[in-house]
């Protein structure tokens, strides 16, 4: 099986399962042919250029369920989401596709490409799972992603660079994800120029929007910043501006609403600062 790192936290528990999974898809599916699913995926869409706008760019988040809320209470067509989200206007989507935690599923990542590719500006889609192994990097790819996210915690400093290089390679990017100081710290040493600062914290699940307004101003400025977690309101986004941040990742406050593309237009249009 795959070897994990360490967090001391509920993060574990996943990154465990994680590793079985893959494990067991790998068996079934080679490296060789992911690349050749690759040549026929639609192309990567330029995340630099999504995100960087004269307002706070808004990636839009399709999830099923999540480990502090369980199932939620609505019915969720990936496809006609994102449909939704494009209306919206937002700039990327990111799709989780972690199935034991989450209910997402490599199905649910195609079927947003599909429609985030036919647009004529095809929208970035971030596939949002637990990266421990390359192999996950070229199933994204083979599934039409754009990025793939990797969390500080779960990975040492050479994965770290190995990894985002890899996606980079691919004609991908890499959402690199804080938590505190030290992970900041890491992300900058390893050539992240995408980071993203998840507000909950991995211990005790508690979220707080301060933990962007601490990270975000020791960030380098030609970095794209992203705040995460925690995002509710129009008045969320223009406090997290203030700090710096380029882009917001949004997931339970849309995902729940009966007009998602409304409700995207509600939170945008916050001037960037920096």
């Amino acid at each position: 099986m795959s070897a994990v790192r360490e967090t001391g936290t509920y993060l574990d528990r996943i990154l465990a399962q994680t590793a079985i999974d893959m494990d067991a898809r790998r068996k079934h599916t080679s490296v060789d042919v992911l690349r050749e699913r690759a040549g026929h995926a639609p192309a990567p869409a330029d995340v630099r250029a999504a995100l960087r706008r004269d307002t706070i760019a808004i990636i839009a988040e399709i999830k099923k369920a999540s480990p502090s809320k369980g199932t939620f209470p609505v019915e969720i067509d990936p496809a006609k989401v994102a449909r939704e989200y494009i209306e919206g206007g937002v700039a990327a989507i990111s799709c989780l596709t972690d199935e034991p935690f989450f209910k997402g599923s490599l199905a649910d990542l195609e079927a947003v490409t599909g429609v985030a590719s036919a647009v004529n500006a095809p929208v970035p889609v971030l596939r949002k799972d637990f990266v421990i192994d390359t192999y996950q990097i070229d199933e994204a790819r083979a599934c039409g992603a754009s990025l793939v996210l990797l969390i500080v915690a779960a990975l040492d400093d050479r994965e770290l660079r190995d990894y985002r290089e890899y996606a980079e390679a691919l004609g991908m990017a890499a959402l690199v994800e804080i938590h505190d100081a030290e992970e900041s710290r890491r992300a900058v040493a390893s050539g992240a120029n995408l980071i993203g600062i998840n507000n909950r914290n991995l211990r005790t699940f508690e979220v707080d929007l301060a933990n962007t307004e601490r990270l975000a101003p020791d960030l380098p400025d030609e970095a794209i910043v992203v705040g995460e977690s925690g995002i509710f309101t129009f008045d969320h986004v223009a406090r997290l501006a203030g700090a710096g941040i380029d882009a917001v990742l949004v997931g339970e406050s849309l995902i729940l609403q009966d007009d998602r593309a409304r409700a995207v237009r509600d939170i945008a249009g916050v001037p960037r600062v920096r």
